[in-house]
């Protein structure tokens, strides 16, 4: 299905309600469904234009539960449901369902999307407590840092020196 314009899908409404022709005519004129039409025309006579503005919004669980009560109680159709409560795609009311259906209402929870953002080390070594001064865990953690320490600089010494023993086998021109 092609995607259609605000003022496209105004149109078509208004050209039903002035009565010009028939859902099914303007439906295949515009090439579309007439079941797509005559959900337009139920979205503009609850909302108005503003039934084709662009949103994009994420539902709260609250929100989904109440919106499958209610097509479940008035026995409304996916597409009148979606046309009622003013959600852009009755194929987001589909997917409710099934979610509710096979997962319960768990599946209904806003989930992020994407990748996960990045931890940072330094709000991971933040979150630790720092032992006081003076106790066992602190001196420990001392000596500990004092070893790695030496033995950096041991290593360090040991490159400077053995760089210093190698002769230059390189001529310079």
């Amino acid at each position: 299905m092609a995607k259609f314009s605000t003022e496209q899908k105004i149109q078509s409404v208004k050209e039903y309600l002035n009565g010009n022709d028939g859902v099914k005519t303007i439906a295949r004129s515009i090439g579309v469904d007439h079941s797509v039409l005559l959900q337009w025309i139920k979205q503009y006579n609850l909302f108005g234009e503003d039934a084709f503005e662009k949103r994009y919004t994420s539902y709260p669980q609250q929100y989904k539960l109440d919106v499958l009560n209610y097509m479940n109680e008035q026995g409304t159709s996916i597409r009148e449901t979606a046309a009622i409560f003013n959600i852009p795609s009755p194929s987001t009311l589909l997917k409710w369902k099934i979610a509710y259906e096979s997962e319960g209402l768990d599946a209904l929870q806003i989930k992020k999307e994407g990748r996960p953002s990045m931890k940072n080390e330094n709000q991971k070594t933040s979150n630790k407590q720092v032992p006081a001064e003076g106790s066992m865990e602190a001196l420990q953690m001392e000596l500990e840092r004092l070893r790695m320490e030496n033995a950096y600089l041991k290593k360090l010494n040991a490159l400077v020196q053995n760089k210093e023993k190698s002769p230059k086998k390189t001529k310079r021109k």
